[in-house]
């Protein structure tokens, strides 16, 4: 989920209810073998920010003050994309407690809530606040930036790039990068990619986290496209920019893993192990190399998986449809897990999956939905478009019920 600068963390979370599904079974939990064994190297990037120590006393000493409340929820907020940590969502949301559960709060909290909301899959709760909140400042940039991802997030490229082309009059290549993303998924690949590249080119000393995110468009465009030279030299420009962010690791992570690198997959994330999405690459890379790490990363996604469970909800479904099919061999659950994750979420990772796990599984009725999706959009995937005919091979499965 690729997300605008200011406002939506890397990869999101929902309490989404599962129902009555097969599901992976839950892993026992780790028991480390010693005291001084190392389970996770946590970060104290957040103790030592000066930003964050001044925004928190100056709230805690005016607790309502609604200026300072969504200050320290929006430093929250990058610290939370910046580190792939969902811990930071709940802070965001506490320091706005006074307004949260209001029916229309200040438009400031609407976006703050629209964005949690959207980190969380609520998405037609996040439309319905910006809703509320473009009604009330109908030039508000972000919010129509926020609007258009989510839209893009729910499969809907054409209502996304309506929403992109409000940003142009505060920020043109972030305007132009929104745009074309949405477009590349709209069977305008190559002119989005054209149309992006000229304004990453004219626009040499935009913000880094601007031009990080167009490069990242850019790379993601032309590996779809099967271009993987532009793709690999479009990633490492945005990762020499230096801003850390959680999805750019993620979607590099994915190119070396399908150029078949995945050595350098571990180079790259060896270190993250506080988000899923990078510890499922990772443990995916340490796979293929043979390393026994990567028995220990199931375990402990598995077990984060299982609690999110128990908490009423699950995590990144398309993620652990990832980890069942690759990690687990379990195709049968992931084909269920990337189908309930189809029903909310339909960006191309998310299509990839479930292809992925239907001819796992040859059952190419369970790809229907997303084959419809496909035909809809105009979606120029080399990888998948790979996958689809392959499907489109296997014998009919009568007894599988349609995707939805």
């Amino acid at each position: 989920m690729l997300t605008p600068i200011h406002s939506l963390t890397a990869l999101a979370a929902v309490a989404l209810l599962l129902g009555p599904v097969a599901l992976p079974a839950a892993a026992d939990p780790f028991v480390p073998q010693r005291d001084s064994q190392v389970l996770e190297r946590l970060s104290s990037s957040s103790a030592s920010d000066p930003v964050l120590r001044k925004l928190s006393s100056e709230l805690r000493q005016d607790p309502e003050n609604l200026a300072r409340a969504v200050a320290l929820a929006r430093h929250y907020l990058e610290i939370g994309r910046s580190e792939g940590d969902p811990r930071f969502h709940g802070y965001a949301q506490a320091a706005l407690a006074p307004w949260w559960n209001q029916d229309v709060p200040p438009p400031d909290v609407l976006y703050v809530r629209a964005v949690l909301r959207q980190n969380r899959h609520d998405f037609e709760g996040a439309l319905e606040d910006l809703s509320h909140l473009l009604r009330r400042r109908p030039r508000d940039s972000e919010a129509w930036l926020t609007r258009a991802v989510v839209l893009q997030v729910m499969g809907e490229p054409n209502a996304s790039m309506r929403s992109c082309l409000q940003v142009r009059r505060s920020d043109p290549l972030l305007s132009t990068a929104c745009f074309s993303n949405a477009a590349s998924l709209s069977g305008t690949a190559a002119s989005a990619y054209a149309l992006l590249h000229r304004d990453v080119e004219a626009n040499p000393s935009a913000a880094p986290p601007v031009r990080q995110w167009a490069l990242t468009v850019l790379a993601e465009i032309a590996q779809r496209r099967g271009d993987e030279n532009a793709a690999e030299s479009h990633f490492e420009q945005a990762l020499s920019l230096k801003v850390r962010d959680t999805y750019l690791l993620a979607a590099y992570a994915d190119f070396l893993l399908d150029v078949d690198r995945p050595a350098a997959v571990v180079d790259l994330l060896e270190d993250e192990v506080r988000s899923e999405a990078l510890l499922l690459r990772l443990a995916l890379a340490e796979r293929r190399l043979g390393s026994n790490k990567w028995r220990q990363h199931t375990q402990t996604l598995s077990s984060r998986y299982a609690a999110g469970r128990w908490r009423g909800g699950s995590l990144h479904l398309g993620n652990e449809a990832r980890l069942a099919l690759h990690l687990l061999d379990r195709p049968e659950d992931a084909l269920q897990l990337a189908r309930d994750n189809w029903t909310h979420q339909r960006e191309p990772v998310d299509a990839r999956i479930v292809l992925e796990a239907a001819l796992a599984t040859g059952s190419p009725e369970g790809a229907d939905g997303v084959l419809e999706w496909l035909e809809r959009t105009g979606l120029e995937d080399v990888r998948m478009a790979e996958l689809v005919r392959r499907i489109r091979e296997l014998p009919l499965n009568p007894v599988l019920r349609k995707a939805p």
